[in-house]
């Protein structure tokens, strides 16, 4: 099958890569850009775990095109951010920090799917009620945990930015 060369802007950098027509943003990410944070976890768009940001907003990479994101000829792109792309001057950011520090997962496979979700939602709504959090989550599904840890978390992350501190255990 005949690629097609194309640019995507991804954590703040022009990417250029050859790709077949049908071939999924997911697979970009994974197999040309070595960006593996984001998961397959279902195949069908219901698990979140595959979840980006174009534009800051949350995105299901499994079900979306290379091709749709690439660069036009004017130039323009979306902006495609992934877990690799969240770090704060190469540390992790406050809803990393707190995942972390609460146990917000348990195998970890679906982490990063939330924590995009999670940093769309802070940023568009920086003092979220627990009604929010939920909504926002609804896309997200985890095997796991019983969610507790992981809106433990969340909510000590929402604090630590309230208050630019780490999201520390205390």
């Amino acid at each position: 099958m005949k690629k097609t060369l194309i640019e995507l802007r991804v954590n703040g950098r022009a990417r250029e890569i050859a790709v077949e027509p049908a071939k999924l943003l997911l697979d970009a990410l994974r197999q040309d850009l070595e960006l593996t944070g984001s998961k397959r976890g279902c195949d069908d768009s219901s698990c979140g775990a595959c979840t980006v940001l174009i534009d800051g907003t949350p995105m299901l990479s499994c079900t979306m095109l290379a091709e749709s994101v690439a660069m036009d000829e004017e130039g323009n792109a979306p902006e495609i951010t992934t877990v690799e792309g969240v770090t704060e001057h190469g540390a992790m950011n406050a809803i990393q920090k707190a995942y972390g520090d609460w146990g917000g997962s348990q195998c970890g496979y679906c982490t990063p799917g939330f924590m995009m979700t999670v940093k769309a939602l802070l940023e568009r709504n920086p003092e979220p009620t627990d009604d929010d959090i939920r909504r926002a989550l609804s896309g997200n599904l985890c095997r796991c945990t019983g969610y507790t840890q992981m809106y433990q978390a969340i909510k000590a992350a929402i604090e630590a930015e309230q208050k630019g501190i780490a999201a520390t255990r205390g």
